[in-house]
């Protein structure tokens, strides 16, 4: 624990050619925080991603990562972006999909190295995917995908992990298994996920940040369905999270 926010926003706002998308943003993430953000189509959600990632550039005001730019410590973030870059015709395996994971870890270049190798095992050994690292990335059901996706962007061992809409296209079993995974991962790692599926927030996230051009953190336990209804600007069902009592997890 350093102290230091994982990341940090000050007064940040950018534009799109001259059309604002995020305006006056000021956010805070600390270590060891499972950060949910929600918000409409267009409202600056992935642009806020590509921001923490130094990705984009800020029209003004500051976003700092481990309290630094975001270039300097880019190395310390794994990031899934909401559409893989991948031809699924191009036969390539599982555990070559986690290796591109590894890619500006090392200083050399050239082949994988053994080092590479075990860390992309260990990806797949946390997302329960270890044992079909040999088969075709094609053959893989939507669920079996996404979390080999996940298991790439924790191939570099990252301090921070950003996740574009992971559950996207895939049943709810297979999300809440996914959400079970990353729930674990949280007890070392910094998770900041951008969502649609408001149904699950409460059941796993710490705060919530509602993206639509300003952002707005509310502790999950603060959130309600007045509030994503203003947020989205029409009717949205809240699924509120209790606790049984036997102390379980329930979505109800």
């Amino acid at each position: 624990m350093t102290g230091l926010p994982v990341i940090k926003l000050e007064n940040v706002s950018f534009s799109y050619d001259g059309l604002p998308v995020l305006e006056d943003v000021n956010l805070t993430v600390d270590e060891r925080d499972f950060l949910a953000i929600v918000g409409p189509n267009a409202g600056g959600k992935t642009t806020l991603l590509k921001l923490v990632l130094g990705l984009l550039k800020p029209m003004s005001g500051n976003v700092h990562v481990f309290g630094h730019s975001p270039e300097k410590d880019r190395v310390h973030i794994g990031y899934m972006p909401q559409h893989a870059s991948l031809d699924l015709l191009f036969p390539v395996s599982v555990l070559d999909v986690v290796l591109m994971g590894r890619l500006g870890s090392s200083k050399r270049f050239g082949f994988y190295r053994k080092e590479d190798r075990n860390a992309a095992v260990e990806a797949l050994q946390r997302v329960e995917m270890e044992e079909i690292r040999n088969r075709p990335f094609s053959s893989l059901s939507g669920g079996q995908q996404q979390r080999v996706l996940i298991a790439r962007a924790l191939a570099s061992n990252p301090r921070l992990l950003l996740l574009d809409e992971p559950t996207a296209n895939i049943d709810v079993a297979v999300e809440t298994e996914l959400f079970e995974i990353l729930n674990e991962l949280n007890e070392t790692i910094t998770i900041v996920l951008v969502t649609h599926d408001l149904g699950f927030v409460s059941c796993y996230v710490k705060n919530v940040a509602c993206v639509n051009r300003r952002v707005v953190v509310h502790p999950t336990s603060e959130i309600t369905g007045e509030m994503i209804n203003e947020i989205y600007g029409s009717h949205v069902h809240m699924v509120r999270h209790d606790s049984t009592p036997f102390g379980e997890k329930t979505c109800v």
